[in-house]
């Protein structure tokens, strides 16, 4: 399963800030999970053919080998931890489950 999440900043979060945490601490507790095969983050750079804004800035995809390993991967301390800091920068991100067709 892949899940893609899409979210904005808040207005008071650091973009600066953010991608440093993003970096040293959200890809790699992330990809540490072994219910996790891979993780990436995005900041998305525009829409296709459009000069309007895109409606979000930053785009993750989470590829999971194993759902229920990944609940109870996400229900322990550290990334409990590592969620609530993600909360702190991330504006009412939305988490997508996906299927492949």
């Amino acid at each position: 399963m892949r899940i893609l999440v899409l979210f904005n900043l808040k207005p008071e979060a650091d973009p600066g800030a953010y991608a440093e945490w993003a970096r040293t601490t959200d890809i790699p507790g992330v990809r540490a999970l072994g219910s996790v095969t891979d993780f990436r983050v995005y900041r998305v750079t525009g829409l296709l053919g459009s000069d309007a804004p895109a409606p979000f800035a930053y785009a993750e995809v989470i590829d999971v080998a194993d759902m229920d390993g990944f609940l109870a991967d996400v229900g322990s301390a550290a990334v409990q931890k590592m969620a609530a800091e993600f909360q702190a920068f991330a504006d009412t991100p939305l988490f997508l489950m996906t299927e492949e067709l």
